[in-house]
């Protein structure tokens, strides 16, 4: 953490140190075997859906439907980071370990690196798996997928899904992703990109950091074009890290409003 604390004196160069060493501490372990650890970050704090992660799907509330699909993918130990208590009640009552965080945290990765630094102060675990709390229709296999990509390389994986669907391609609230032939995601955008023909590739919301790359993360500000797109993803390409993504073909909604949560629940109730 000397970089940090060094940067931290230094303004601007912050976010350019933390860059350098999450490159280097990838380029070093490009295909080792990690430790990960799923991380679950919940809260009941939603503006068009208050109380999601204790709404009831086929019987169980939606945490306890995150905690087994996380489960079921084999990648780690599973950890809820949860603003409420009754959040962590329930994600216990699951099988997962919980820590409380701070509700005030602003986003979903701060409140990954607050659990992860009190649950795992001694730096056992190696890469963190972001798994939002409010994907329940998600795939096993899916989380374990992405935790394989980063195993490959670079310093934070990810995932997308293929759409020719025009609806999509025009929906700002669908963000695109835009890949190099070998994966390596060079932009994120809700605009309808890439141009011409051809499908759009759904960004789908998990992210697996390798602990360094996410500790640069999370002490950097935001910048520019993450404040003009709203989208964390930008950050780290701002900081030269690099993120690679592999396609999948069913895509995950989140569930953001009543109606995703209805879907949610059709969805599941057949599984």
């Amino acid at each position: 953490m000397a970089c940090v604390d060094s940067a931290a004196k230094m303004g601007g160069r912050k976010r350019r140190c933390g860059a350098g060493l999450a490159r280097r501490t990838a380029a070093r372990h490009p295909s080792s075997r990690m430790k990960p650890i799923i991380i679950i970050p919940a809260r009941m704090a939603s503006t068009r859906l208050p109380g999601k992660p204790l709404a009831d799907i086929a019987g169980k509330p939606m945490i306890a439907w995150m905690v087994d699909l996380a489960r079921a993918a084999n990648a780690g130990p599973v950890l809820v980071a949860a603003a409420e208590a009754e959040v962590a009640e329930a994600a216990r009552k699951s099988g997962a370990e919980a820590v409380m965080t701070d509700p005030a945290l602003p986003s979903g990765s701060d409140r990954v690196h607050a659990a992860l630094a009190a649950f795992d102060p001694g730096g056992r675990y190696d890469a963190v798996v972001n798994l939002q709390g409010d994907m329940p229709t998600m795939r096993p296999q899916d989380v374990a997928r992405a935790v394989a990509v980063l195993e490959r390389g670079g310093d934070i994986a990810t995932l997308v899904s293929p759409s020719n669907d025009a609806a999509d391609r025009d929906n700002p609230n669908v963000v695109k992703a835009i890949r190099a032939a070998g994966g390596r995601c060079l932009a994120f955008t809700r605009a309808p990109a890439p141009w011409g023909d051809g499908p759009i590739e759904r960004h789908v919301g998990i992210y697996v950091y390798r602990r360094a790359a996410l500790d640069q993360f999370v002490a950097a500000p935001p910048s520019p074009l993450e404040l003009r797109e709203k989208l964390e993803q930008w950050r780290a390409l701002e900081m030269g890290m690099s993120i690679y993504a592999d396609a999948i073909a069913d895509f995950p909604k989140g569930v953001d409003s009543p109606a995703d949560l209805e879907a949610a629940r059709a969805i599941l109730s057949i599984r």
